[in-house]
Formats: structure tokens, sequence, C-alpha cells
């Protein structure tokens, strides 16, 4: 069963958070992923040399971004270093990828997952495209034979996100290489949003680029991985036919990005140890035990993350509503999104995010509040 979006729907997370804002008692924020913990050192040595830079290099870089940084992704992802493009954040990455699904004129149909990001359909809308949704499995994984049914000549693209929000499961390589096929079999694109990739908790993750797909495009950014999303270092790797439209798409649209941040970030990518990454995934994994040992107390069903650092929850009689999300953020203090933001498959759930030191006293007034209900 597919859902086609025609119409763009305002994501909900600026009315969670400002309705928390608000509120007349103190709320844990768990509605956004902006992290809560310390970027690497290097990033902030990075950031404080370039600031007695000489004044040539406080000036406009090349449009598709510092030279330095994207030497240092395609030596990362073992791509030649003209396929990739810096962006602002993975969120313009997204933009220019499926703008180029749209370019090409094969189809204006954007195949997603139900629940998505809903920024991607909001992205499909703007671009005078339409996306239609395929429920995933139970398990939170992709349904490859589902999206197989729902491909057509009018599929611009395929659009994933793993490791996943909101769902927390980490498409195996089989699955995705099984969608670049059906990808192909349309002549569509298959765009494949990786920015939650330093966080794979399951050790199989294994990124679209080693496909080597002449109609695959990556995107990915530094927000999460470097607990930096104001900084907005993103960028995609595009096959080489498309990086020319691209680039221009990018120019007209920023000019080019910010020099201080990418030259900080191609400072933390040289001098930063595995250890750093090691060490946030392991912060994450003890929020995820904190705060699933106490959704099993009350009973309440739940996804245990493979990656990304979200957990959807689902609660006896509590569908995850705008409605009941303003009530435990009234009455018992902890905000979350409604399911229903992401799609009809999970719209029972309530997703919480783990950028945050308070998982245990969030946890504690969520087991109080469903206990004395």
């Amino acid at each position: 069963m597919t859902e086609t979006d025609d119409a763009y729907d305002e994501p909900l997370f600026f009315r969670v958070i400002k309705y928390a804002e608000n509120a007349d008692r103190d709320v844990v924020d768990m509605v956004s992923g902006n992290p809560d913990w310390e970027p690497p050192a290097a990033l902030r040595e990075g950031l404080a040399d370039y600031a007695e830079a000489d004044p040539p290099e406080l000036q406009y870089q090349a449009s598709e971004g510092l030279r330095e940084l994207r030497e240092e992704i395609a030596a990362r992802r073992n791509v030649d270093v003209s396929r990739v493009i810096v962006t602002n954040g993975a969120g313009e990455a997204n933009y220019l990828a499926m703008a180029a699904g749209m370019e090409r004129g094969t189809g204006s149909d954007f195949l997603l997952t139900d629940p998505v990001y809903p920024y991607y359909p909001g992205k499909a809308t703007m671009l005078g495209g339409s996306s239609t949704r395929v429920p995933v499995h139970e398990d939170g994984h992709v349904d490859v034979a589902g999206m197989r049914e729902a491909a057509s000549d009018e599929t611009a693209a395929i659009v994933l996100n793993t490791p996943n929000n909101p769902t927390g499961a980490v498409y195996d390589i089989e699955a995705v290489t099984a969608l670049a096929d059906v990808a192909a079999e349309v002549d569509a694109l298959l765009v494949v949003d990786e920015v939650y990739d330093h966080f794979d908790f399951t050790g199989r993750f294994e990124s679209a680029l080693t496909l080597d797909r002449d109609h695959v495009i990556v995107t990915s950014s530094f927000s999460k991985s470097m607990g930096i999303t104001g900084f907005r270092v993103g960028y995609a790797v595009f096959p080489e036919r498309l990086v020319d439209p691209a680039r221009t798409r990018h120019m007209l649209v920023n000019v080019t990005g910010s020099r201080p941040a990418q030259t900080a970030v191609a400072h933390a990518l040289r001098e930063t140890p595995p250890s750093y990454y090691e060490s946030v995934r392991d912060t994450i994994r003890g929020r995820i035990d904190a705060l699933t040992a106490s959704l099993d107390t009350i009973g309440a069903d739940y996804t245990t993350p493979e990656g990304a650092f979200y957990v959807l929850a689902r609660f006896a009689d509590f569908p995850g509503t705008m409605a009941n999300v303003e009530r435990l953020i009234e009455e018992a203090g902890v905000a979350g999104m409604p399911g229903e933001a992401f799609g009809n498959a999970y719209d029972d759930w309530i997703r919480v995010s783990l950028c945050t030191d308070r998982v245990d006293e969030a946890a504690g007034r969520l087991r109080k509040y469903f206990e004395s209900r």
C-alpha cells in the first residue's frame, strides 16, 4: 500500500518546540536532533586558527567548496574529488540531489519510505514534484518489494535515509543494491542520505558509494557526527555527469558556503581520532539502554535503534498525535515528536531524540506519568 503526497505540509518540529518553550513547567526537550555533546577539540582549534588568517583567506572560495575539505571527503569516500560538492548542510545536499532527479525530465515523483523525515516530501513539492510513500517492514527496514511495485516511469528518484530517522534501521547493502537496480529499471536516480553513518551500532553499515553506479547520489554532513548543526557543512557525491548542473544550482542559490566553517571541519577531519566517534556512540548506547529499560517497566512498545539516535515508543491507548504530544508536555514534562509527523505507518508512536543528558530524568517522568494513568 502506498500513499501519495501532493501538497506541502509544514513540518511540526517548530510547533512542538514552541509549545514546549511556552509551557508553564520544566520540560525535557527530546524533539530536536541537536547534539548536546562536545565537538572534536580539533574543530575549535581549526576555527581559532582561522580567526588569525590573512584578509585574502577571508574571501570567497570556490563555489563547490574548500579544496582541502573536498579532498579530505574524497579520500574518505574513495571517490574523485571532482564529484564532491560541499553544501549548506545535508539539507541542501538532498535538495540538489532531488533537483537532479527532476532536471533529467524522466519523471517527477519521488519514491519515499513511510515513515519518512518530513523534509523529503517537502522538497519534492517545492521542486514541483510529488511523492509516493511505501510503508517499511515491521522492523523498520525498507520494503524492497513494495518499492519495486510502486516504482514507475514517473519516478524521478528513490530517496533513502540509512541509518534511518526515525526508525533507527540500518539498511543492509543488499537492500540498497536492489533499490539501485529498481531505480535503473525505471530510469530514475537513487539518492541515499547517510548523515547518520557515524551512528551505526550494528557494524553492518556500508555506504551506497561502494556500488559505484552512475545513477546513485550519496549525501551527508558533519552536523551530527561532529555535533555542529549550526555550522551547516554538508556535501553530496554525484556521478560525474550530474556534477555540473548541481554545481550551477548550488552557485546560483548560495554563491558558496562558509569558509571558516569548512576550514574548521577540514582541520577536524585530519586531526580527530576514531576514539572521538566511538565515545559519542557509547554515550548514545547508554541513553538507549536507560530509556528502553524504563519503557519496559510500563509495558510500552519501542524500537531499539540500530543506528542514529532516536527511539520510537508506543504507549497503550495513547496514539502519537499532536494532541497527545502536547499532553505529555503539559502533564509529564517531556517533549517528543508525534508519529503522525513522519507519515501513517507509525502514527501511533512518539519519536524521542536522545540528544540530551536528561534522558534518565525524562525516562522517570514518562514512567511516573503512564503508571498513574
